[in-house]
């Protein structure tokens, strides 16, 4: 309880004793002037029937706010004429009286009957200060009625207050669950999100060892088969032993990226040089081993790119020029880096004997993985190729520049 509930219950508790006893101390002293023989010896039992109700009050706690209601009713309905009988009596004892003024709204006597009790100790107030006189009273008792409808304001505006309270007591109550409850619901989704995010980082995962796998040693060994087989066809010892170097010179190639790969780090051929000189290097080893013309072309202002930009841009490359000796059977090949204001692009064209992107099943994981490349860099891969006509890999992605 607050400190002034509890000063509240001590003075409902103890009060009544306090005025009583201060009102009659004053009457003993007035007994001459105010009172005659028969009024004083009516004084004593009413003064005994009240501390004997009061008594009872404390024991039954019918006088406090948390008192019964039965109880507390009946304790008020009594004691306020027993007051009233007092101050008829000796007029000082209107200081016990006043009570009624500060507790009605403790005692649940509902709206009517706790306005007739205001009004009953508004006449006990009213004829304790006028001493019967009929005018007089007349004028105290307006006075005090009006009091009365000041102490009602007063003791509704606090029930409201207290009600609004309680109200705003409950809501912040009702407003702490449902916080605690979409707490808990955030904690079950934070480790919903988390697995989420632990599932999608290993698929991630798989899907670039894969297509590092495809890019790395799926080529090498592609490369390795073709010299084999070159080798295996010729009778010229000098061109096998030529073709079996190469193949050799792969299969060291394709396991040293594959190592790569898996540390994930940028491929070798970008180790040293810029994507530009690499892409060079790649094209003039592509064109040596599948022994097809095939010329590099750069355009545009050369600025240093991010290392990703870098990477992705010679995969696709590599892939594209790989799918190039399998399948194109061309004559000539042609690859274009671009820089512009704000993306770089990549062609790669032949004139091989092309197929119809539509129709063509043969299309495997060697593109798809070209566009998973460029769309994880928000960038874009286009086909254009017709039976007959050649093939046009173009691939294009943001501009960004090493930081």
């Amino acid at each position: 309880m607050n400190i002034e509930g509890e000063l509240q219950k001590r003075f409902l508790r103890w009060g009544p004793y306090a005025l009583l006893a201060l009102a009659t101390g004053i009457a003993l002293f007035t007994v001459d002037e105010l009172m005659t023989r028969a009024e004083l010896y009516a004084t004593g039992p009413a003064v005994a029937a009240a501390v004997v109700l009061q008594l009872w009050a404390g024991r039954t706690g019918a006088s406090l706010p948390d008192g019964k209601p039965s109880q507390a009713r009946a304790y008020y309905l009594v004691r306020t004429p027993l007051a009233f009988v007092l101050t008829c009596l000796n007029p000082f004892y209107s200081i016990y009286a006043v009570l009624g003024y500060f507790d009605t709204g403790h005692y649940q006597l509902g709206i009517r009957w706790g306005r007739m009790s205001l009004l009953a100790t508004a006449v006990t107030m009213a004829y304790g200060q006028s001493a019967g006189y009929l005018p007089l009273f007349a004028a105290l008792f307006v006075l005090h009625a009006s009091l009365t409808l000041v102490f009602e304001h007063m003791g509704k505006k606090a029930e409201e207050d207290r009600e609004a309270k309680a109200a705003t007591i409950l809501a912040l109550e009702d407003a702490n669950a449902r916080l605690e409850q979409a707490l808990a619901e955030n904690a079950a989704l934070h480790e919903q999100l988390v697995v989420q995010a632990r599932e999608a980082g290993v698929s991630d995962e798989r899907r670039r060892l894969a297509a590092e796998i495809h890019d790395t040693i799926a080529q090498a060994l592609t490369g390795v088969v073709t010299q084999l087989q070159a080798a295996s066809d010729t009778e010229n010892r000098t061109t096998a032993q030529t073709h079996i170097g190469r193949a050799t010179a792969l299969a060291r190639k394709g396991l040293g990226e594959a190592r790569r790969s898996v540390r994930n780090l940028s491929p070798a051929a970008l180790e040293h040089d810029d994507l530009p000189e690499a892409l060079r290097k790649t094209v003039d080893d592509w064109s040596r081993q599948a022994t097809t013309r095939a010329e590099f072309t750069l355009t545009g202002t050369v600025s240093p790119l991010h290392d990703e930009i870098q990477a992705t841009l010679l995969r696709i490359a590599e892939e594209a020029l790989t799918n190039t000796a399998k399948h194109a059977h061309a004559t000539r090949v042609g690859v274009t880096l671009s820089y512009m204001d704000d993306e770089i692009t990549l062609d790669v064209r032949d004139d091989g004997r092309g197929f119809d992107p539509a129709c063509d099943r043969t299309i495997g994981f060697g593109l798809s993985g070209m566009r998973a490349r460029a769309e994880r860099l928000a960038g874009t891969v286009g086909i254009e190729s017709e039976p007959g006509y050649g093939t046009a890999i173009s691939a294009r992605v943001p501009l960004v520049h090493h930081a």
